[in-house]
């Protein structure tokens, strides 16, 4: 997403909405309405993630897994059933949970030796379908717009949070957080298009 004159003008016009009309926008592949929702919830999100995980890097990733899957889910959202601010929340709270038994599992499950000899040993099939992995992933990233391939790319490859990024690339901290958005849920898109098209086997021959 663009911060251009009309962009700005469009998120003047969402800042009437209700949080239900929005997530019924953002439904529609409306980013704009992602951004506007973040900024109205994204505060008492990651407040609530980081009183769950204190950790401000875990925190901001289970608020960004969140958003996502309200990027994703929009269109199951039930306004009948609860405020779209409160939807939003339970799912901050699920990702925040999540992590916590992940962190937790990596703490209080050593490795064994076999265990640890098969996650240190690569097999050349294990190798070359890695290096196929990474292919996609790089031809997928190509297909996004500049500013999504720049945030994501500075986000994990070169180990930037979000805070950081919107200091670095002079953006407000709710436009690098929709560009992550919408370039994950592209990338995820594109990275299951490409598997639903066809599979890759390696084949070795002696």
């Amino acid at each position: 997403m663009v911060d251009t004159p009309v962009t700005w003008s469009m998120r003047k016009h969402l800042a009437h909405l209700s949080d239900e009309a929005l997530v019924a926008l953002v439904a529609r592949g409306d980013d704009s309405a992602l951004a506007e929702l973040y900024d109205r919830v994204g505060r008492a999100a990651y407040g609530l993630a980081f009183r769950v995980l204190r950790d401000d890097r875990l925190a901001e990733d289970a608020v960004q897994d969140a958003f996502l899957a309200v990027w994703r889910t929009a269109a199951a959202f039930r306004a009948e059933r609860a405020k779209a601010s409160t939807w939003i929340l339970t799912l901050v709270h699920r990702r925040a949970v999540d992590v916590v038994r992940r962190e937790e599992r990596r703490r209080v499950e050593p490795l064994d030796d076999a265990t640890r000899d098969a996650a240190t040993s690569e097999s050349a099939e294990d190798a070359a379908w890695l290096g196929f992995e990474r292919e996609r992933v790089q031809d997928a990233l190509r297909k996004l717009p500049d500013g999504q391939r720049e945030a994501i790319e500075l986000a994990y490859y070169g180990g930037y949070s979000q805070s950081e990024l919107a200091e670095r690339l002079g953006q407000p901290l709710g436009t690098i957080k929709s560009r992550m958005f919408a370039g994950l849920a592209r990338l995820r898109e594109l990275l299951d298009d490409g598997a639903e098209e066809g599979s890759w086997t390696p084949n070795y021959t002696s």
